[in-house]
C-alpha cells in the first residue's frame, strides 16, 4: 500500500507589535478546546455561528498534516464542556489582506491577554511572504505560542520572557 495523500498546513506565526493594525476590520470571536494532549492534538473550535473537529498531525517545521471538519454548533459546545474542560483559549480572530497573503491576527483574551499573533498560511514551504511592518519576532516552531500549548500553559505566565 502506498503513501496516503494527506491534507498539510503550512503557516508561519509572529509576534504582532501593533495590535492596533485590527482596529479598521471586522473580527470573528473563537473558543477553542483540546482534547487530547498527546501527539496528535484532536481540537474543536466555534467560531461565531460554525463549528469544527479538527485533527493535526506533529509538525515538521512550518508543515504538518491536518483534518477539518465541520460540526453541529451544539455539539461543539457540549464537547468543550465534557471533553475539553479548562483546556481552551478564547481570542477574536481578523483577516488582514496583506498583498497576495491574507494574514489572520488574533487577539486573546482571558489568561492569554496581552498576547497578540499573527499568522500566514503558505503553499508550500518555500514560498516567500513580504512581512508587514507590523509584525515582530517569529513564533513559528516556538511550542508555547501553540493554541494547544497556550490552553494549558498560559501567556501569562511566560509574558515577562519576553
Amino acid at each position: 500500500m502506498g503513501e496516503l495523500d494527506m491534507a498539510k498546513e503550512i503557516e508561519r506565526k509572529f509576534l504582532v507589535k501593533n495590535p492596533g493594525i485590527v482596529s479598521s476590520y471586522t473580527g470573528l470571536p473563537y473558543v477553542q478546546g483540546y482534547v487530547s494532549t498527546d501527539e496528535t492534538e484532536v481540537r474543536i473550535r466555534v467560531a461565531g455561528n460554525r463549528a469544527y473537529l479538527t485533527l493535526k498531525g506533529v509538525a515538521k517545521g512550518p508543515a504538518r498534516d491536518e483534518y477539518e471538519y465541520e460540526i453541529p454548533v451544539d455539539d461543539a459546545n457540549a464537547m468543550l464542556v465534557n471533553f475539553c474542560g479548562d483546556r481552551q483559549v478564547r481570542k477574536v480572530r481578523y483577516r488582514v489582506p496583506v498583498d497576495s497573503h491574507t494574514f489572520e491576527v488574533d487577539v486573546y483574551a482571558g489568561e492569554n491577554e496581552g498576547l497578540v499573533v499573527a499568522e500566514v498560511e503558505l503553499s508550500s514551504d518555500e514560498e516567500t511572504v513580504n512581512l508587514p511592518v507590523w509584525v515582530g519576532k517569529e513564533l513559528t516552531g516556538d511550542k508555547r505560542f501553540s493554541n494547544r500549548s497556550l490552553a494549558t500553559a498560559p501567556f501569562r505566565d511566560f509574558a515577562h520572557t519576553l
